[in-house]
């Protein structure tokens, strides 16, 4: 989609032309959706927070400064509501805050170049308050005091909730890798066809093990 053809649909929007939020809807839904997927346990519920995210957008599109990127603009909100739908909707149980978090470091993972489907599989088993808070900083890329001011929380808390969501995600890796075994001829394969089941891998990768 041209720059112009964006600017002349968000001009619909604004307007509330039914036909232009469709299209919007339609241009962004994949983008959208891979930003809820991350923050959802399932597909159903990401659906649900990205609906609620357009909303927002249709409602919000008059506030969308033009000199900054739409894309951008358009990721923190859905951002921001798949955040607010959890705050809302369940009790988040962070873990106990840590004063000081020094002797939190980095825990390596089994494999660092994790198919994205299979890292995003990974991701919606964490519980909610490690998923949370992996996503904001190792994704999302805000700092431990960024995160904990979005989550009222302490940047310790944030800190102990990223180290043990990355332990987490070693054990499934490590447990993935160990199905992958074929004990009829000893033949290994990758963790990650092993937990899709598929042939193929698609050559999207994200490396989980990001610096503090």
């Amino acid at each position: 989609m041209s720059d112009e053809e964006l600017h002349h649909l968000i001009q619909g929007c604004v307007k509330k032309d039914s036909k232009s939020q469709k299209l919007l809807y339609k241009a962004f839904y994949g983008f959208s959706m891979a930003i809820c997927l991350r923050y959802a346990t399932n597909q159903y519920e990401a659906a649900e927070v990205m609906n609620q995210g357009f909303f927002k957008i249709f409602t919000k599109i008059e506030a969308y400064n033009a000199s900054r990127p739409f894309k951008a603009w358009l990721g923190r909100i859905m951002m921001n509501t798949a955040i607010d739908y959890y705050r809302s909707n369940l009790k988040m149980a962070y873990a106990q805050d840590l004063d000081t978090a020094e002797h939190i470091g980095e825990v390596s993972m089994a494999d660092n170049n994790l198919n994205y489907n299979d890292l995003l599989a990974m991701i919606q088993q964490l519980p909610q308050s490690y998923r949370t808070v992996f996503n904001l900083f190792a994704i999302d890329g805000y700092s431990h005091e960024e995160i904990a001011e979005m989550l009222d929380i302490s940047s310790g808390t944030s800190k102990s909730n990223l180290f043990k969501a990355r332990q987490k995600l070693k054990q499934m890796i490590m447990d993935a890798e160990a199905s992958a075994y074929d004990y009829n001829n000893g033949t290994k394969f990758s963790p990650v066809v092993a937990i899709n089941g598929a042939a193929a891998i698609k050559p999207v990768y994200y490396n989980i093990d990001t610096r503090e």
